[in-house]
């Protein structure tokens, strides 16, 4: 019965699996109309151009002076109409009362408001509405003349926006604070608070608001002859022609908004081409590089763009081609691994099909022997392969932090010293000094164990290869931003066509005295690996003498140093 975690575990990686294809398949087949990206630019780029033009669309300032301009001029008439009311209209009676005469009164008004778009009434002093020079007198008793708007001949589409241009202002703060113009059908001074406060003898205006949206402008002044207050006069415009000039300018900036609206559409459609079309690009070609077999995918190189874009593409083939050389590296690795790994298994499954046939008790006990030798090498092998994979990963995980190497390499030479046999080379370790005497510390950023394992290979390698008696030298030193490590010996150099080969997994020229398969041919290449993996860089040469012979091998190691301020 299979395990129950088992499957559980199998069918979550085929669902991840499902969400990632379908994932990648809504990368490949989004249209750039469906692109977010699109819609988040369009949304910035509209709403930065709504702000001002909201604001421009309110013009609150510039109706109120209109506003203002036109209720002066009609103040200006209704201090002259009313000047000419109390001088042609006022009568004085036998008790020596004065008073408006009615007829004179609207004969008056007629006149007066003859060719002008304006309405003007007149109240008595008790309140009552006594002319209006919208009512004509006929032979049915007055008559009531109220001026149509012209025929509307819009279509519907200047029908709708004009509509929702209404809609619109009825939002707009500041458009739709004045109160409401209401008219009864017998009109009094209550009516009205500036014709109110005329009666009391102070002119007064007020703006009203019509059915329409539209503005009514009023303005009341007393009628007075010397100084006692006859009654009031009314006159009344409509503002249309604030109205049009208010709608004119509003006109004027939604012309300038849909002319920079469809600028900023181009320009959004523009931006969402030059930078969600390649970064569409991009992963898709990621997706392919994924889902490819071999290496047929390419990403698109767009560094000629000279932007972000740019850096991400080249960013995205160096990781690319890192991967495909990590790729390359694991597989060469592997089949090193495989031949490394077949020779002792050779060897020892030779050992064990002969050990089976052969009963003299001296030659199994030397197949014994090298049975034994074979699954320690294996075992030494398999260490060392172990150690070089989980280096990698360490490397790449681990926190840096700061190494004192003048420490480090004193504890390592003192532990060689405290090992070595009599006749075994000797150790000498030169470390700087400053200039006021102390030792130099020489800090550098790392891994202070990995550190410590490629001083500690190369001292132990330096070792192997000293003649007894000889001497290997560990000198440390700052070089322009870099603290330099030479370990030096004495012992036969290294072939000069090999300098760079010994760095290579599993390549071993060890002594001929030394016994086979002690060493893997790992130490230095997991040296190079850290140090590489430190930005740092390692070297092998040989030393020679003035005759130009060879006294012993180099190994440098080159690391950056940390900044001590």
């Amino acid at each position: 019965m299979p395990d129950a975690d088992t499957g559980t575990s199998q069918a979550a990686g085929e669902q991840d699996a499902r969400r990632t294809v379908r994932a990648a398949g809504r990368r490949r087949h989004r249209q750039a109309w469906r692109s977010p990206l699109l819609w988040r630019i369009l949304a910035i780029n509209v709403l930065v151009l709504l702000i001002p033009v909201l604001g421009l669309l309110h013009l609150q300032q510039y109706r109120e002076s209109l506003i203002g301009a036109e209720l002066s001029a009609l103040r200006t008439q209704a201090r002259a109409f009313s000047t000419t009311l109390a001088n042609s209209a006022a009568v004085v009676s036998a008790s020596g009362q004065e008073r408006l005469l009615p007829e004179a009164t609207r004969h008056a008004l007629r006149v007066l408001a003859a060719g002008r778009d304006i309405r003007a009434r007149v109240f008595t002093r008790d309140g009552r509405m006594m002319a209006d020079s919208f009512a004509l007198l006929g032979a049915g008793g007055q008559v009531r003349v109220e001026h149509l708007p012209p025929p509307d001949s819009t279509t519907f589409l200047p029908a709708a926006l004009s509509d929702a241009y209404r809609w619109v202002l009825r939002h707009v703060p500041g458009v739709g604070e004045f109160p409401r113009y209401r008219e009864n059908a017998v009109q009094s001074a209550e009516d009205y608070r500036a014709v109110e406060r005329a009666l009391e003898g102070e002119g007064a205006g007020r703006v009203y608001r019509n059915g329409e949206g539209g503005l009514v402008l009023t303005v009341a002044s007393p009628v007075q002859r010397y100084r006692k207050v006859l009654g009031a006069l009314m006159i009344s415009r409509n503002g249309t022609d604030i109205q049009a000039a208010v709608r004119d300018r509003r006109t004027d900036i939604l012309i300038v908004f849909g002319i920079a609206l469809g600028v900023t559409l181009l320009l959004s459609f523009y931006m969402t081409r030059a930078i969600a079309r390649p970064m569409r690009r991009l992963a898709e070609a990621a997706d392919a590089v994924r889902h490819a077999r071999g290496r047929q995918a390419n990403i698109p190189d767009l560094s000629q763009r000279g932007d972000e874009i740019g850096d991400l593409s080249a960013a995205l083939n160096e990781m690319t081609e890192a991967l495909w050389d990590r790729l390359d590296a694991i597989e060469r690795f592997a089949a090193d691994v495989a031949h490394e790994i077949k020779n002792p298994l050779t060897s020892l499954r030779s050992a064990v099909e002969t050990v089976s046939r052969v009963d003299d008790p001296e030659q199994q006990k030397k197949l014994m022997g090298i049975i034994l030798e074979d699954v320690q090498r294996l075992d030494h092998l398999i260490s060392e392969i172990s150690d070089a994979s989980r280096l990698d990963a360490e490397l790449s995980r681990a926190e840096t932090a700061p190494v004192e190497l003048a420490r480090l390499l004193e504890a390592l030479v003192e532990v060689q010293r405290a090992g070595a046999e009599e006749t075994g080379p000797a150790f000498e370790l030169h470390l700087p000094h400053g200039a006021d005497g102390e030792r130099d510390a020489l800090i550098v950023p790392g891994l202070e164990a990995r550190v410590a394992q490629v001083f500690r290979n190369l001292i132990a390698n330096a070792a192997t290869f000293c003649p007894p008696n000889g001497t290997i030298a560990v000198t440390a030193r700052r070089v322009d931003g870099w603290v330099e490590v030479t370990v030096d010996d004495e012992g036969p150099g290294v072939p000069e066509a090999k300098l760079q080969a010994i760095f290579e997994r599993f390549y071993t020229d060890r002594p001929t005295a030394e016994k086979a398969g002690t060493h893997s041919g790992l130490g230095l290449a997991i040296c190079k690996q850290i140090v590489d993996a430190h930005r740092g860089t390692i070297t092998a040469e040989n030393r020679r003498d003035a005759d130009g012979t060879i006294t012993g091998a180099r190994f440098t190691v080159r690391l950056p140093a940390q900044d001590q301020r």
